[in-house]
């Protein structure tokens, strides 16, 4: 099943019922940010409207958060990098990103506190309302690393791009905030050598297989081919009554 990301309200442009979204948003984010992790009636009594009209505007917590997050990372998911290179747009995102994890730290960490709320919730099949997933860093990663495609085989680049979404995300800040007590310029400069360091790996192997499309060595591409023996091992290996290698591959 595909996972599905909580879809953001679209908000009013103009006329009373935009003030009437932005008065809820505001609301919100200001309980947010005295430690509580707000019910839509508490954002309508905040706002001082009918909770009929405050679930009109957001129907449940996760499309409230999601709106939340999504005024608070906003200029990131739309801004359309000008970067003709992949390392670049990709470079581009940490740079952009990470400052507004800080400006905006306790929203973020109050949608980080819903999903995991809920999945575990979700897991024990006791979630009563609609779930809060997060994952929009697939799809803005996905336009970044687009110029990578004539470069790199497939796999290599969706590889690249899960290891790079493990860190370009609100969890590798806390790790390094929480865990490592790290000022801000040192969980902006380590998330950006992490991500040179994948970028650079996945160059490296790129280049060591050539132009092949499938991402594998010759080698690799004989045994995935054959893929009757679950060892690895060629019909005349096994007769020599090898064992499965330890060791590196040596292609």
């Amino acid at each position: 099943m595909r996972y599905v990301v909580t879809s953001v309200p679209k908000a009013p442009e103009s006329g009373p019922r935009a003030r009437t979204h932005a008065a809820l948003l505001q609301a919100a984010m200001e309980l947010i940010r005295t430690g509580i992790m707000p019910s839509v009636a508490q954002v309508a009594a905040r706002a001082d409207v009918s909770r009929a009209t405050a679930y009109r505007y957001f129907p449940s917590r996760s499309k409230l958060i999601a709106a939340v997050v999504d005024t608070s990372l906003g200029p990131v998911r739309t801004t359309a990098s000008k970067h003709e290179s992949a390392r670049e747009r990709v470079m581009e995102l940490f740079d952009h990103t990470f400052p507004r994890f800080k400006e905006y730290e306790t929203e973020m960490r109050a949608a980080l506190q819903l999903a995991l709320e809920h999945r575990a919730l979700e897991r024990a099949g006791m979630l009563d309302e609609e779930p809060y997933r997060r994952g929009h860093r697939v799809k803005i990663l996905a336009q970044a690393l687009l110029p990578f495609e004539n470069q790199i085989p497939k796999p290599l680049i969706r590889r690249l791009h899960k290891a790079l979404s493990t860190i370009y995300g609100y969890e590798a800040y806390v790790v390094l905030k929480d865990i490592w007590n790290a000022s801000d310029r040192e969980v902006e400069s380590t998330v950006r050598w992490m991500a040179t360091a994948l970028i650079d790996a996945t160059l490296a192997e790129a280049k060591g297989r050539g132009s092949d499309p499938t991402g594998l060595t010759p080698g690799k591409q004989r045994r995935s081919i054959k893929g009757s023996d679950p060892m690895g091992l060629t019909p005349a290996r096994k007769t020599k009554g090898v064992g499965p290698r330890t060791g590196p591959d040596p292609e």
